[in-house]
């Protein structure tokens, strides 16, 4: 007896109730697209702007850093999982469509899927004509192969390492490169060039989603150039490399072997897609707001300057967007750097913080966010509005428990430490505001600003590096990989999680036996209204061990250019959905 694909999107329904209930003001995420031609403030959170099938053109995209990495296994940047789909495609993608209706999961190169009632067995069967950009036919062997390469940490680490976890099963698969059986992943079989089937050791609701990563997409072996593979990623979708400079600018162009009749996600209506790099977030703004641009790609919100210039203008406010993004922005504390090696010293940091000046470092409650009292937002399933330690819903700082707790910690004089942040505008700002606020405790902190393209893979996600810098405070912000309370804190959370070689997520090294356990208990569920019971413990626990601050569920105030086509937001990657985007003259 097999499961077919529509039970396949179940475990999205908590979300999809959850986004209903919090789409409240100018962000409705659970509209569904109009079909006309919509205009205004918040146009592209309601349904389509500029509905248009005219292919031609130049998408222009900036970006205030270069992508973590081009190559698909090993990008972990939320913008660059929506790029990435302008050249690489996957067993299986997110619903090309506005709002809620993204969440769901369709076909991408898989023609069809089957699941055995013990759910253990995925069989994937592929479309017929798909080929790479040279011609070559995409097999379900290029496919396993991509996905081998996810096990090569040593080589390629920075990507999420979820599908390592759950198909490694003991056999300790140290990656291609390194491989020496002629039989690879042992628990990735491919019967013949077109299937592609799955073993897992133990059921696992969310498998799907791990097959719509950018990692699980297929690479040709012949030309996989191991770590240089990013420079120059082989095409399986509609756009492939034309130029790439690091650091500067990427040109995409039209992949001749790429059949449309094959993909029914994918516009590729632009004939080009040029990205440039600019470092000045300011700069970036003004080429959106003078034209020379399309969109920003990281999709977090333009600065100060422009969010008055947009609010105050009702021209360029009509072609401006406020969502939420669905990413918590929050501060790690880390567990292993002194004194926070001590519980109380964290907690003090929790009561010192005043996330009212967080939040208007970031924006403000419009632009910025909402007060976030906890880490999973409210549109995840697992949300738990009741949850509210520490400072609460208010996020106005308690000095009098502060200082209390830095007696507790034997730190009753306060200490040192360093704040770490990406050398952004925002970034910075928001740095600085939680200095002042833990400075009215004589707790003084230094912020280190460093770059912000290998911010999370290596300056923030090496725990040695994060020792070595005596970062005991670190700012980052984290969206859900997939649609759960899994996808969201699982590889914040869990200790078993951490990586020490990079590319490390739970940076503020928790490792708690109680949560470890609770996950455990939270993949085994089935059922997704229980499983997410049990991920509203795991995020309160995860709170009581005080290694993250979270201050905002993030609100972005975004502008695109009136030029842009087919333009709306998309709940899977709460941003624009950018394969769909074209331009007009």
């Amino acid at each position: 007896m097999k499961t077919k694909y529509g039970a396949l999107v179940a475990g999205g329904a908590a979300l999809v109730l959850a986004l209903t209930a919090c789409s409240g003001g100018g962000s409705s995420a659970t509209t569904k697209p109009t079909g006309g031609s919509g205009s205004g403030y918040n146009a592209a959170t309601k349904g389509v702007v500029n509905p248009s099938t005219k292919k031609g053109g130049t998408l222009k995209l900036v970006s205030d850093a270069d992508a973590d990495s081009y190559d698909p296994a090993r990008t972990y940047y939320a913008w660059m999982w929506n790029f990435s789909r302008f050249y690489n495609r996957t067993l299986l993608t997110s619903a090309p469509a506005q709002g809620a209706a993204s969440l769901k999961l369709v076909n991408d190169l898989a023609e069809s899927q089957d699941i055995s009632s013990d759910g253990l067995t995925y069989t994937y069967k592929l479309k017929s004509g798909v080929k790479f950009q040279d011609g070559t036919p995409i097999t379900s062997k290029d496919i396993k192969y991509g996905i081998e390469r996810i096990f090569a940490q040593d080589v390629l680490p920075g990507g999420p390492t979820y599908l390592k976890g759950i198909l490694d099963e003991g056999q300790n698969y140290p990656g291609p490169y390194k491989d020496t059986s002629p039989d690879g992943l042992k628990s990735v079989t491919t019967p013949d060039d077109t299937t592609i089937v799955f073993k897992l050791a133990s059921p696992f609701a969310d498998f799907p989603y791990l097959l719509a990563m950018p990692g699980a997409g297929p690479v040709p072996k012949a030309k996989d150039t191991g770590a240089k593979y990013t420079n120059n990623p082989v095409a399986s979708g509609p756009y492939e490399f034309k130029s790439y400079q690091p650091g500067k600018s990427l040109v995409l162009v039209r992949n001749p072997n790429w059949d449309p009749s094959t993909d029914s996600v994918r516009k590729a209506l632009p004939d080009e897609i040029d990205l440039t790099i600019i470092s000045d977030d300011n700069e970036i703004d003004n080429e959106l707001l003078d034209g020379t641009a399309d969109v920003n790609t990281a999709q977090t919100g333009v600065q100060s300057a422009a969010q008055a210039k947009i609010l105050l203008d009702a021209s360029l406010k009509a072609n401006a967007d406020d969502f939420f993004t669905g990413f918590t922005r929050y501060f790690s504390i880390s567990s292993q750097v002194p004194p926070f090696n001590n519980i109380n010293c964290r907690i003090a940091v929790q009561y010192a913080a005043d996330k009212v000046s967080l939040q208007t470092a970031r924006g403000g409650p419009e632009a910025g966010g909402a007060i976030a009292p906890s880490m999973i937002p409210p549109t995840v399933a697992g949300y738990d509005a009741s949850l509210t330690p520490y400072t609460g819903n208010s996020g106005k700082p308690d000095i009098a428990k502060a200082k209390d707790y830095l007696s507790k910690c034997g730190q009753p004089n306060g200490f040192k430490t360093v704040i770490a942040t990406q050398s952004t505008d925002k970034g910075e700002k928001v740095a600085q505001a939680l200095q002042q606020a833990l400075a009215k405790v004589n707790i003084t902190a230094t912020i280190d600003a460093t770059d912000p393209s290998p911010y999370y893979s290596a300056t923030i996600g090496t725990p040695s590096n994060v020792h070595k810098k005596n970062y005991g405070i670190m700012q980052a912000g984290w969206g859900a990989d997939f649609p759960t309370g899994y996808g969201f804190l699982d590889v914040i959370s869990d200790g078993r999680k951490i990586q020490q070689e990079g590319g490390n997520t739970n940076t503020g090294e928790l490792n708690d036996p109680a949560i470890n356990s609770l996950i455990d208990q939270a993949v085994a569920e089935t059922d997704p209204t229980k499983a997410a019971d049990i991920w509203k413990q795991v995020d309160a626990k995860t709170m009581d061990a005080a290694t993250y601050l979270p201050f905002v569920f993030d609100k972005a105030l975004n502008y695109r250019n009136p030029r842009l086509t087919n333009a709306y937001v998309d709940s899977y990657y709460g941003m624009l959905d950018f394969q769909a985007l074209g331009v007009t003259k």
